[in-house]
């Protein structure tokens, strides 16, 4: 399975200019054998939705973004996800012109200049999925997602084979208190290493409302070795090709993550929330 990187700047608002920079992007990488092309977090919109005077949400069924699977390859987008009544900041997976699965985000930052709660509501399910063409099962994971510990390990149990994970990291402010892109190479590596899958991770370039973001795109394997990774602070589009089938085989050498005792964390978790945790 060829996945192609994405690794692109996006203009807040403006849908269309953004889908334009898409459809180059995805014949790009079909034209390199691309099975797979990963955009970033809110790709299609821009991460500063309070910076915006109108909605510029999109259905995850938008002809446009259908379309987008028909132009050589699969296709995971970000958008800002208009339902009925609510919005969700959405990693939508789309081939052959259909939605094939949608990852609303879990885990919304609102703090310091972050203020995700404010303009989209959390996603409530996390499910892995059986990637077309029968290359394996994949989970998606929004930014914050991939921080919180038990979801990677929830996509894992689930099957997943390849986590994907769009992304809007800046720069920190502070890279005493916190250098965002060494917080994401440990994650990432350990991710993949000890939960014995492949780790799709990208993110944008560009700046938007005061925020630098850094890109340094990565795939990392089932051993946490990084096989492919994009250029900081640059657009680009990096393919390399995976094999899926390698997570399955490292967890039959070393069986890390197949004693789960899901009836023991299910006891534990449900103790928490009688003890006053979080629903």
């Amino acid at each position: 399975m060829r996945v192609a990187l994405a690794q692109t700047d996006c203009v807040l608002g403006d849908v269309d200019a953004n889908l334009d920079v898409a459809r180059e992007q995805i014949e790009q990488a079909a034209a390199q054998g691309a099975d797979l092309v990963v955009f970033p977090e809110l790709s299609l919109n821009g991460y500063h939705l309070g910076a915006l005077r109108r909605d510029t949400s999109v259905e995850a069924r938008d002809p446009r973004l259908l379309a987008l699977s028909e132009l050589g390859a699969d296709v995971v987008l970000g958008i800002h996800e208009y339902t009925s009544l609510r919005a969700y900041n959405t990693a939508a997976y789309y081939s052959n012109g259909g939605l094939v699965h949608a990852h609303r985000k879990l885990f919304l930052p609102t703090y310091l200049a972050w203020e995700e709660r404010k303009h989209v509501s959390p996603g409530q399910s996390m499910r892995a999925f059986e990637v077309p063409g029968g290359h394996g099962r994949a989970a998606m994971l929004v930014c914050n997602d991939a921080w919180q510990p038990v979801v990677p390990w929830l996509a894992v149990q689930d099957g997943a084979e390849l986590i994907v994970v769009p992304t809007n990291s800046a720069a920190s402010l502070d890279p005493e208190a916190m250098d965002t892109g060494l917080y994401w190479e440990t994650l990432i590596s350990y991710t993949a290493k000890m939960l014995q899958c492949w780790v799709v991770f990208v993110n944008r370039v560009g700046n938007e409302n005061g925020a630098s973001f850094w890109g340094g795109s990565r795939v990392v394997d089932p051993r946490g070795a990084v096989v492919a990774q994009a250029p900081k602070w640059e657009p680009g589009v990096v393919t390399v090709d995976i094999d899926l089938h390698e997570a399955r085989r490292q967890r039959r050498a070393v069986p890390l993550v197949a004693e789960a005792r899901l009836g023991l964390i299910d006891r534990e978790v449900r103790r928490l929330i009688d003890e006053g945790g979080d629903h």
